[in-house]
């Protein structure tokens, strides 16, 4: 069924319902002229007059209300699902989906969905924690939140924090029993906490210096696919870990961590919150990127 026979069916049905095709024009959002357009080409095609139309009213014929009687059910679905659509393309509702880094979770991103969720309640946010550049589009989700160097060049991108600093961490007790590594190579001898899952794990750790970037390829006994308790077992002594310095800003104020390698610490622009380049946006990702400029203004 072409788009023209659909218009066609629900014409009629709602000129039928109202009696009149300026009613029903009005029901339609469209003129009074198209609606009379869709009525005729449906009756065109199906070669028989469905509406009687005299200067009072508007009635179906003989054949138009057993056609109708037949379709009219399935007509009936057809235009409560338009409704509901025009109803969330109205306000913000339905479910958000977010595809976001673990890491960032507790220290820039714990207060705007805390926020979110109390400011728009017919919003369902749905979290999922993910360090690896895939095309989340393709698995349905509405945004993303990465950092700069990964963003596709096809993406709108809102900045939401930074500049970041990456740095390796470790615990006091590690530190004194194993040194303090003086170059970034010199972690080759030591066991870094790397985090992944499967052949996806991100072992080539990123440094700078003198303005020129490098990476150095780690190994350690212990990988995790969860970056927090990646953390956790720095903390614990178990290995150096790489991270963003605002992760483990409690960890640095207490002193269950220590930055090394500082002076090598690369930098990027920060993080930010991408989605593909669409003519129309949905109202419950509008009102996602409006409530974090607002968090970003207040902040």
């Amino acid at each position: 069924m072409d788009r023209d026979q659909l218009d066609g069916l629900l014409a009629l049905k709602v000129v039928a319902e109202t009696r009149n095709f300026r009613a029903a024009a009005s029901k339609l959002r469209v003129s009074p002229s198209a609606i009379s357009k869709m009525i005729r080409q449906l009756e065109g095609r199906l070669g028989v007059t469905l509406l009687t139309r005299t200067t009072r009213t508007t009635t179906p014929t003989e054949a138009g209300e057993r056609f109708l009687s037949q379709a009219g059910p399935a007509l009936d679905l057809i235009l409560a699902a338009m409704a509901d659509a025009g109803r969330l393309a109205e306000k913000p509702t339905g479910r958000l989906r977010l595809n976001v880094p673990q890491m960032i979770y507790p220290s820039f991103l714990r207060g705007i969905i805390t926020s979110f969720v109390r400011t728009y309640p017919g919003i369902t946010i749905e979290l999922c924690f993910e360090n690896r550049a895939t095309d989340i589009f393709e698995r349905g989700f509405d945004a993303g939140i990465r950092v700069s160097d990964i963003l596709a060049k096809d993406m709108v991108a809102l900045k939401l924090f930074g500049p970041i600093r990456h740095v390796i961490a470790g615990a006091p007790s590690y530190l004194r029993e194993f040194g303090w590594p003086e170059h970034p190579r010199d972690l080759l001898s030591h066991n870094c906490i790397r985090v992944g899952v499967g052949d996806r794990v991100y072992d080539r750790w990123e440094f700078e210096s003198e303005g020129k970037a490098f990476e150095v390829q780690v190994k350690g006994l212990l990988v995790m696919n969860d970056g927090l308790l990646a953390l956790d077992a720095a903390v614990q002594g178990a290995g150096l870990a790489y991270t963003n310095e605002d992760a483990i800003a409690d960890h640095l104020k207490e002193g269950r961590l220590e930055i090394v390698l500082g002076d090598y610490a690369p930098t990027s622009t920060g993080y930010y919150l991408y989605y593909p380049q669409r003519s129309q946006v949905h109202p419950k990702l509008r009102a996602f990127i409006d409530h974090v400029r607002a968090h970003r203004k207040a902040g």
